[in-house]
This record gives structure tokens, C-alpha cells and sequence, in this order.
């Protein structure tokens, strides 16, 4: 997670993460990707089931959860684990969660354990009374996916309609005082949305957004080939930087960040260093405390069935059930190989991200991408869009 805003327009200056001593339960919760002690955020798809059939989704949600998902009591044992473990933040996720009928119940017991609750939704289902219940109980954030206005996010959706939907839903949490977001998925298909999406940014007064680079699992592993290329990307990227600083310069606060693809932190910092920018050097302090990927170590996924995964996109890839032994336990489990090398990666990549001197800050980018298109979890991430100049070798002819 890159915060484009925090990083480039100075928002957030590296004193800020070291007035708070750099732990987890102490820093606010813009600031936790900079944390020294790299305590889980966890994210729980808490059900499979969907009203929606996203042509991207990574969880391959239906509208019939087949698999058996963890009761509320159950929810509330791997709650109680997660808040003694010290884990900051559960994001609650799906499918999509509003499906349970206990999703405000188990969010407000998680704050009351100490840990901050946020949800990522389609916001479709989410009415006036429900924006509510969710205030009441102490809810943090809303992300809400859109895929781009309403014709090609309902395209994405399979669905007519849950623009419309979505963006009433948007306006219940507002009205509800809960602070709501929106997430955007980037490929080929929809990328010529982002302009659009930052117009309604400020057309409905939404504070945040996030724009994820796909990641390849569940129905996305069937869009490689809809994946932006290293040119589209680079300028998508700076696209996103220009619409950022040109919001900043006009006094209009939005946090924006892009996600999933850590080669954005150096190329940030590379365009600011081109640039002349002064606080450069301060950007790269930050993103060495943000360190780049951290699934397996500062990131971590619990399944609707209570399997534990390195992020929400390895789902092949499990380290235990929380029915069966408590999280805590799984993720500090030194007998596990993969889990462990995880937690210390740069040793283990290969090829150009073993040789390229962004490694401390990317961290070697996204592993489950790399196994995706190789079949080598510690080949390189294709989706890296840095020539070999930028990562310090040689031009390739």
C-alpha cells in the first residue's frame, strides 16, 4: 500500500510514525504501515456469498456459499486470539459480508476488544438503518468497490444497477457520519475509468480511494492477459500522482493510495528524485519503514472455513485452521517452511527482484503473481513496470 497523498503531496512526514514510537497499538490508523513491530492487519473473508458475480473477484464468490463458514461463536474465540495477539486492524470482507446477518455484531465486538473493524463491500446493501447499526457499533471505515461509473462498473459487476446501488450506499454512511471509500480494481478494460473516478471523488465529497493492480487468483487469473503492460501502468501511475498533487494544490483533502504492486513506492520516489521534489529524501525514509509486501508477516487472511493464508489472493495455500489451533499460533509457528520464508523473502526471490536495489523497500513485490504466470512462487513479480536501469542493471538491449 503506497499512499500517494501521504508520500508525494507530504501529508504524513516521517516524524509523524516516529512520534509514536513505531508500534502497532499505538499509532493512528494512517500511519500503521510505517509500524516497526509489523503486528498482522488481518483480513477475514467472513463468507463466500455475493449478491454480485465480479468478473475479477478473488474469492470466486457466489450467490450460494457452499463452504462452511465459521459460526458467531467460533468468530468470537479467533477474535478474542487476534485482539490478545495484538492485531491492529480486521478488515471483514467476502464475498460480501453484509450477507451475515451477524457482520455489526462481530464488528463491534472486535472494537471492543481493542482492534479497529473496517469493510470492504459493493456497498449495494447498505441502507440507511444498516449505515447506522454499522456508527453504532463503532465501525472504523467502508471501502466500497467500483469498477469504474456505471456502465462499465455494472459490466464488472454482472450486474444492472449496482452503480446506482453503490453509490446509495456511499451516501447512507455519509449521512450515517461513517467514513466511507472507494476501492478500484485497474486493468485494461476499465483504465480509462480513473479519471472519472476522481471527478466523482469530488462530486460526491469522498475523503479516500485506492487503486489495486490485479492481482492474478480466483476469476482474476483468468484476466492476465486484460493486465495493464509496463507502459500502461507507468502512466496510469502517474496519472494517478498528477490528479493527486493537482486535488492537494487546490485544497481539496483526499487520501489516495494504490495498492498491490510495491513497485509504485520506488517509482514514486524515482519520479520525485527527477523532479528536484526536496522531500525525496523523506519519502524514501518512509518507504523503507513501510518495507513494501508484507503477506505472511504484516498481512495476513483468515477464510470464511477458518483457513489461514498469507494474503487473501493464496487460497491454495494454507498454514492451519483457526478451528483447530488459534492464529497466533499458526502465524508464529517456526515449523511451517513456506510461512517462515515468507516472513524473510528477499532471501528467497530470484532473478532480476533478487538483484534489484529497491528489494528492502518493494520486498520483492507479489509472490502468489509471480507462482501465478511461472509456477515459481520465487521467480520474479511480472507485474513489476521497472526497467533494469531504475533497479540498478544494465539496460537490456
Amino acid at each position: 500500500m503506497i499512499g500517494i497523498s501521504k508520500l508525494y503531496c507530504g501529508t504524513v512526514e516521517p516524524s509523524d510514525a516516529l512520534r509514536y514510537g513505531r508500534r502497532c497499538k499505538d499509532l493512528p490508523s494512517h500511519l500503521l504501515q510505517f509500524s516497526s513491530d509489523k503486528k498482522p492487519v488481518v483480513v477475514w473473508n467472513m463468507t463466500r456469498a455475493c449478491n454480485l458475480k465480479c468478473i475479477h473477484c478473488y474469492a470466486k464468490a457466489s450467490e450460494q456459499s457452499r463452504e462452511e463458514e465459521l459460526t458467531t461463536r467460533e468468530a468470537q474465540s479467533m477474535l478474542d486470539d487476534l485482539a490478545a495477539f495484538g492485531v491492529p486492524v480486521i478488515l471483514f470482507s467476502g464475498g460480501e459480508p453484509l450477507f451475515r446477518e451477524d457482520l455489526a455484531d462481530l464488528a463491534g465486538y472486535a472494537v471492543q476488544k481493542g482492534m479497529r473493524a473496517v469493510i470492504s463491500t459493493n456497498g449495494t446493501l447498505i441502507t440507511q438503518d444498516k449505515a447506522r447499526e454499522l456508527k453504532d457499533v463503532g465501525l472504523s471505515y467502508v471501502g466500497v468497490s467500483l469498477d469504474g461509473l456505471e456502465e462499465v462498473n455494472d459490466r464488472f459487476r454482472g450486474k444492472k444497477g449496482a452503480f446506482r446501488a453503490a453509490v446509495e450506499g456511499i451516501r447512507n454512511c455519509q449521512e450515517a457520519g461513517l467514513k466511507v471509500g472507494l476501492r478500484f480494481t485497474l486493468n485494461r478494460m476499465n483504465v480509462q475509468e480513473v479519471p472519472r473516478i476522481f471527478d466523482l471523488l469530488e462530486e460526491v465529497d469522498i475523503p479516500r480511494v485506492c487503486f489495486y493492480h490485479l492481482v492474478y487468483a480466483g476469476r482474476g487469473s483468468e484476466l492476465i492477459e486484460e493486465d495493464l503492460d509496463r507502459k500502461q501502468t507507468r502512466r496510469v501511475v502517474d496519472l494517478i500522482i498528477n490528479r493527486t498533487k493537482e486535488l492537494h494544490n487546490r485544497g481539496i483533502a483526499k487520501e489516495v493510495l494504490t495498492v498491490d504492486n510495491h513497485a509504485d513506492g520506488p517509482y514514486l520516489y524515482l519520479r520525485m528524485v527527477r523532479e528536484g521534489n526536496p522531500r525525496a529524501k523523506e519519502v524514501l525514509e518512509l518507504l523503507k519503514m513501510n518495507e513494501g509486501n508484507n503477506s505472511g508477516k504484516a498481512f495476513g487472511c483468515i477464510s470464511w472455513d477458518g483457513s489461514v493464508h498469507a494474503d487473501q489472493f493464496w487460497r491454495h495455500l494454507s498454514f492451519g485452521n483457526v478451528r483447530e489451533r488459534p492464529f497466533s499460533e499458526i502465524w508464529t509457528d517456526p515449523s511451517d517452511p513456506i510461512l517462515n520464508t515468507l516472513k524473510d523473502k528477499k532471501k528467497h526471490v530470484k532473478g532480476r527482484c533478487a538483484l534489484c536495489s529497491w528489494l528492502d523497500i518493494c520486498g520483492g513485490n507479489f509472490r502468489v503473481r509471480a507462482e501465478a504466470v511461472s509456477g515459481d512462487m520465487w521467480a520474479p513479480d511480472p507485474a513489476c513496470y521497472l526497467t533494469d536501469h531504475e533497479i540498478g542493471l544494465e539496460e537490456v538491449p
